[in-house]
């Protein structure tokens, strides 16, 4: 992955490339990035610096590149909210030179980068490139990714200014074979559904403010089988110039390879619009058919298309409005951040150990009172104000909502759903990939999963069906795979654990589930963390018998070995 810097007025841009590449296609036009044992990975910081990755690569017979077999890395990089400092306001633009990678035989530093700035940017941590070897074109995968609720469902998102970009993408279009037609090549077309695909994740990836690229893009049934080839380049702008993110990737190495590839003949672009520092998401991706799949199209917009991007479908995963959640001084709040363990105690009182470290907390502080009749508790920010809130699934059947408020305590309960609750098994957190608003999943007896939309303090009524011949005695929503998205651990009344992927709508991932955890008889609560062995980490905190508490991390992508969390934890049910 490379990156450029230009220093102007509201500008700052990053991107990211992804490709598969043939060792047996002739190499692109124009230098490729690859060559020295690593690839460079940014850094979006002043001054920028490269260094090298783990992933080796290496040139073949006659120039050819020869990937390396890698397993998928996914590797997100989130920007700060509401955080970032002001663009700077000299009137200068001066490029930063993209750094050559040199062969391994004869390595060369990068040359210095030279940077025009008075003022600190927004900051974004190093982002490895994620390649695949040549086999999963030629035998793609049997295990597809479930088809989406619609071909090309785009629903407008919280985080997103729904503002019209078909300009935007004809711009994008047109500037890539504008610059592939003075190389000699020729144009790409333009394919709809590929194009809901890139869509898709440029709303995903804007609307959760995280810069990664979606692992296996190619596998996914939109991208339509292609056998010649697949990339996709992200960039992103603080300001709404969609041909300056073509000309970002055309002054960097491995962009430049990627708009300039000969086997490439079909893609489909996404631009999203946010309210936040970074106002324009740019996604594209690249396919080569031998044979041009049915629905291509000369250009975005052209006969049957609809338009750059058919109209959204709407969907329970919508979101009900449309704010940044601010950032607030939680100190004095009952709930301080999303690592505190929250426990109710044989009394009925809520008490909340505060993290205050890797894998470290303070000592059990009283929260509130009158908790002895609840099923389960939750803790979210149901409401996205910044604040942790508690959901509660009372015994009596009614669900209620305690909102928190930033200078301590609660507000009076409020009733989300009445009756019943107390027959499902739920789960709570962000399970739309598209909304930042919590959602709930509910397992009925049947074993039929539903997802509940989030109504804000209306009653939960609405309700759409995820999955079927789901059976388990407790459920946590949690990233398990590091993929972005939400899964579900199902835990089996024989102490097994097994894995429902989800991939941002309310469908489930269709393939095998996998068991990714056995002996877990004894767990009677299971906490979904962020941040308790560093930023952005995840794992979760099980309630175990023996008074135990114990957190598994997961931000590898599995189950890493547990550790203790300090007591004491006698007669404490552990929220989840």
């Amino acid at each position: 992955m490379f990156v450029n810097k230009l220093v102007a007025p509201s500008f700052i841009g990053v991107l990211c490339v992804l490709a598969l590449v043939s060792s047996s296609a002739a190499p692109p036009a124009g230098p490729l990035p690859f060559g020295q044992a690593g690839a460079a990975s940014i850094s979006l910081a002043a001054p920028v610096v490269y260094d090298g990755g783990t992933a080796a690569r290496e040139y073949g017979p006659a120039g050819s590149l020869i990937p390396a077999v890698d397993p998928d890395i996914r590797a997100a990089s989130p920007l700060p909210e509401a955080t970032a400092s002001p663009a700077p306001t000299s009137a200068a633009v001066t490029a930063m030179p993209s750094p050559e990678v040199a062969p391994a035989a004869e390595p060369s530093p990068a040359p210095a980068p030279s940077v025009v700035s008075a003022e600190p940017v927004p900051q974004t941590a190093s982002i490895p490139p994620l390649w695949a070897p040549d086999q999963e074109l030629a035998s793609p995968s049997t295990t597809q990714l479930a088809a989406p609720q619609s071909a090309a469902a785009l629903p407008s998102t919280e985080a997103l200014v729904p503002d019209a970009n078909a300009a935007a993408i004809l711009t994008m279009f047109t500037k890539i074979n504008e610059y592939r037609v003075a190389n000699g090549l020729n144009k790409v077309k333009y394919h709809p559904t590929v194009a809901g695909m890139s869509q898709e994740w440029s709303d995903s990836i804007a609307s959760r403010e995280v810069i990664e690229h979606r692992a296996s893009f190619w596998t996914d049934p939109r991208a339509l089988s292609p056998n010649n080839g697949a990339g996709e380049v992200i960039a992103i702008r603080t300001d709404r110039d969609a041909a300056q993110l073509v000309e970002w990737w055309k002054g960097s190495p491995g962009h430049n390879a990627m708009l300039l590839d000969p086997r490439f003949n079909v893609m489909g672009g996404g631009i999203s619009y946010t309210n936040s520092t970074y106002q324009i998401w740019g996604v594209v991706n690249f396919f080569g058919y031998t044979t041009l799949p049915a629905g291509t199209l000369d250009s975005p917009g052209g006969t049957g298309s609809g338009g750059a991007f058919p109209a959204p479908t709407p969907s329970l995963c919508d979101a009900p409005v449309k704010h940044m959640p601010p950032t607030l001084d939680l100190a004095a709040a009952a709930i301080t951040g999303p690592a505190d363990l929250v426990s109710v105690d044989s009394a009925g009182q809520l008490l909340n150990r505060a993290a205050t470290g890797p894998r470290t907390y303070a000592a059990a502080k009283v929260i509130s009172a009158g908790f002895s009749g609840a099923k389960e508790v939750f803790v979210t920010d149901w409401d996205r104000d910044g604040t942790y809130d508690v959901l509660t699934q009372w015994t009596g059947g009614d669900l209620t909502l305690h909102r928190g408020v930033a200078a301590g305590g609660f507000q009076a309960p409020i009733t989300l759903g009445k009756g019943g609750w107390n027959t499902l098994t739920l789960a709570v957190g962000g399970w739309c990939a598209n909304n930042r608003m919590p959602q709930i999943l509910a397992l009925d007896g049947g074993g039929n999963l539903f997802l509940y939309a989030n109504k804000g303090n209306g009653d939960l009524a609405d309700r759409a069906a995820v999955a079927t011949g789901v059976y388990a005695s407790r459920l946590s929503m949690v990233d398990y795979d590091a993929d972005g998205f939400q899964d579900v651990l199902a835990l089996k009344t024989d102490g097994s654990v097994q894995l429902y992927r989800g991939w941002g709508t309310t469908a489930l991932r269709a393939e095998a589930r996998p068991t990714v955890a056995t002996g877990w008889t004894d767990v009677t609560g299971i906490r979904a963390l962020r941040n308790v062995t560093g930023l952005n980490s995840t794992g979760v905190a099980l309630r175990r018998a023996n008074d135990t508490v114990q957190y598994w991390d997961l931000s590898a992508g599995t189950l890493a070995s547990p550790s203790a969390i300090a007591g004491p934890w006698a007669g404490q049910r552990l929220a989840q």
